[in-house]
């Protein structure tokens, strides 16, 4: 009979209830789980049932887990990223990948040095229209590709959310949708060359942060733009993506759950839908962990590819302090 390996999951807020809940179904693994906060405790094990709970992060490391999944704030994920990977655990850490750039540096240089392997939680990398539209764009199906746009509109994150930081970090919105600019480097395999972003604070909301409408432009070395728009204010929320070349475009919508593909010489369209279920992505983002644990795969997200989202990221909200466009460093 096998060994089971050992795995943690560290923080339990919505995130980590999901990857508890989700990791429990395995029967290759022993699940454990940390969470020192009692109330947020208490409404995982109305969840989870009795599995063992650490009270620290220490403690956790101190039992040698093989793998540990971080879902904690992010602030707490430079340190316990370090401890874990210096520890000899394999890392799935949430995203953002930190709080700030200078943490995920931190953390790359650490999974640069480390024996075990360290993978960013974007788990929209195996969301079925994404993975379609990434072998549209492939495929060359659109042409020469000159712009890409997300919307994504969301109150009930805030909702959600248990600890409410959103209202007291600066740019919380742009840090908890690390998603999009991750897409869009998975997509298209570029780094932009600048960014403008602007943003306000406004209306009259039980929730909310700051700024809680955004607007992102990058541009690139060649010929092409991106933007993103993301807000905490649509209830129901809303979520979209555009991508247009030269010859054709194609539109996602997410309540549709549908990939509209234009044709503009001819005007010919087709529509392909692609349904998915959340959970879904998880267990395969799980499975993609343990292949690269067990050296059968690269690690979907390594600290090299998912930085970029952090650079972007920290780029954007210089640029929405200084209310100016703001180049990447090299």
């Amino acid at each position: 009979m096998a060994i089971k390996r050992q795995i943690t999951v560290v923080g339990l807020g919505s995130i980590g209830r999901r990857h508890a809940r989700l990791l429990s179904e395995r029967n290759d693994i022993e699940l454990n789980i940390c969470e020192p906060n009692k109330s947020s405790l208490k409404i995982a094990r109305k969840e989870l049932g009795e599995l063992r709970n650490y009270i620290s992060f220490e403690s956790v490391l101190e039992k040698s887990p093989d793998m540990v999944v971080i879902a904690t704030p992010h602030s707490l994920h430079k340190e316990q990223t370090i401890a874990a990977l210096q520890a000899g655990c394999h890392v799935l850490c949430e995203k953002p990948m930190s709080g700030n750039l200078e943490d995920a540096q931190a953390m790359h240089t650490a999974a640069l040095s480390a024996k075990t392997i360290l993978n960013i939680g974007f788990q929209n990398h195996f969301h079925p229209a994404f993975i379609r539209i990434k072998s549209i764009i492939k495929a060359g199906l659109l042409g020469t590709i000159l712009h890409a746009y997300f919307h994504v509109g969301t109150y009930v994150t805030l909702l959600n959310s248990l600890s409410r930081y959103q209202r007291n970090i600066e740019g919380a919105l742009f840090l908890d949708y690390a998603h999009q600019p991750d897409l869009f480097y998975w997509f298209f395999g570029k780094r932009p060359r600048g960014i403008y972003v602007s943003g306000i604070q406004g209306g009259d909301l039980e929730h909310t942060s700051n700024p809680n409408i955004m607007n992102i432009l990058c541009d690139y070395e060649d010929a092409f733009l991106t933007s993103i728009h993301l807000n905490y204010l649509q209830h129901p929320g809303k979520s979209s993506c555009e991508i247009i070349g030269d010859q054709k475009y194609l539109h996602y919508d997410a309540d549709s759950e549908s990939i509209r593909l234009v044709d503009r010489i001819n005007g010919s369209e087709s529509v392909e839908t692609y349904p998915f279920e959340r959970d879904n992505m998880y267990r395969l983002e799980h499975q993609a962990f343990f292949d690269a644990v067990k050296g059968n795969r690269k690690p979907e997200s390594p600290s090299n590819e998912a930085i970029v989202s952090m650079e972007i990221i920290d780029a954007g909200l210089r640029s929405w302090k200084e209310r100016q466009r703001v180049e990447l460093s090299n």
